[in-house]
């Protein structure tokens, strides 16, 4: 049986890093802008389908690679850093576009969002770190069956991940709206999402824990 509190703690930690802009927010926003709702949900399938990919991977034996290998471990963390400092860059730069700024992107088939989103979220630094080292953090020996609990832990950070993302979507269209006709609010909203970007890279950089085996 899952504990309580590990269930509250990986939603708190599930939901704080859902609303930390990053690859998969700036796509989903970006798709849900210039092609409709429509291919906001298309594109969210494929995020939904990488949650599950890293659920099952992380579950059946994946940090047991980085555990036995610490050099791939940090090579990874530090290529995600580097990907969100690249991220922060765009946001801060003199020119720099908001997420939720309005921009001309090809109409792309559903196959090919839906694709796309799954690509984002196995690219993305913050949901392999949250599945090889902040989850497993959770797990209880002393509750039962370790593989059951990583199962359910992980669907609880799916649900809530979801759920956010889903809400993003479907507001997005009328987000944009909002800030398009408030040009100092659109400004701030990317100066915000830059330097939570720039944070959240210096975070993983120097963060110098190691894969908890789950």
């Amino acid at each position: 049986m899952v504990e309580l509190s590990g269930v509250l703690g990986v939603a708190m930690v599930a939901l704080g890093m859902v609303l930390t802009p990053g690859p998969n927010m700036i796509y989903l926003v970006s798709r849900s802008i210039t092609q409709g709702r429509r291919a906001g949900v298309v594109s969210l399938g494929g995020v939904a389908v990488g949650f599950l990919v890293y659920l099952l991977a992380t579950n059946l034996g994946l940090s047991v690679v980085f555990l036995a290998v610490p050099e791939l471990y940090v090579a990874v963390k530090l290529a995600g850093a580097a990907y969100l400092a690249y991220l922060a860059w765009n946001a801060l730069r003199p020119g720099g576009v908001s997420v939720f700024a309005p921009e001309e992107l090809p109409h792309d088939s559903s196959g090919k969002l839906f694709t796309m989103g799954l690509m984002t979220n196995l690219l993305n630094p913050k949901i392999a770190i949250m599945y090889l080292s902040l989850i497993p953090q959770f797990i209880s020996l002393e509750a039962g069956d370790v593989l059951l609990q990583g199962f359910l832990l992980g669907s609880v950070q799916i649900a809530v991940a979801l759920t956010v993302n889903l809400g993003i979507v479907l507001a997005a269209g009328s987000i944009a709206a909002f800030l398009a006709r408030r040009p100092s609010w659109l400004r701030a909203q990317r100066y915000l999402m830059g330097t939570a970007l720039g944070l959240l890279a210096v975070s993983v950089a120097t963060d110098t824990s190691a894969p908890a085996r789950a």
